[in-house]
């Protein structure tokens, strides 16, 4: 029998070898890469902010142009841009980001629920919240994992909705709020429960 393999490894050109050959990584078929130009289209009047979507398994950002109101200050200001933050992460991705493997979880009206149908909100934290607290309509475990990241990611990098680089999120409950983080771990394995600090 090894007679016959080796002459039909001879016969293939293959030449056999014992030494392990690294051959390295295998190909990506998904970039996550959009380094090309930018879709184009009317420009978006409005402020320029990044956002994470899910990519090849992974939270990678985008920009996006957000419009929030004028006028706004304190803690409306922030309401006011985590709600416009929310809104897009929840766009849905250009055919340019769809092509290079860019999704959101966010991309409608709560689909990973059975019971409710309105689109996640953002409020204010209530009394007794610390401050720059933020509430959603959903309680953030609730949320699957990715969807949490995605928000958590995107509010962190926001002078407006983080507070000393964490994003402190409770839901419509009376559950006390939690101070989440979003580090190098949550950005490679968004789907793996995110890291918390006390409140």
């Amino acid at each position: 029998m090894a007679a016959v393999l080796a002459a039909v490894t001879a016969g293939c050109g293959i030449r056999t070898t014992s030494v392990p050959v690294d051959a390295g990584g295998a190909p990506s078929r998904v970039p996550c890469s959009l380094s090309e130009a930018p879709d184009a289209g009317v420009p978006d009047a409005g402020v320029p902010a990044r956002v994470y979507l899910v990519c090849a398994s992974g939270l990678e950002p985008v920009s996006r142009t957000v419009r929030p109101e004028d006028g706004a200050s304190g803690d409306a200001a922030r309401v006011v841009m985590a709600g416009a933050l929310l809104e897009a992460m929840r766009e849905r991705p250009s055919e340019r980001e769809r092509q290079a493997g860019f999704t959101t979880y966010l991309d409608e009206p709560l689909k990973f629920t059975t019971y409710l149908d309105e689109p996640l909100k953002v409020t204010a934290g209530r009394a007794g919240d610390p401050e720059g607290a933020l509430r959603l309509s959903r309680q953030p475990e609730d949320l699957p994992p990715a969807a949490l990241a995605q928000i958590v990611c995107t509010y962190a990098e926001s002078d407006a909705t983080s507070v000393r680089g964490t994003v402190v999120l409770g839901g419509p409950g009376r559950y006390p709020v939690r101070r989440y983080v979003c580090d190098e771990s949550v950005k490679a394995r968004p789907e793996s429960p995110l890291p918390t600090r006390a409140p």
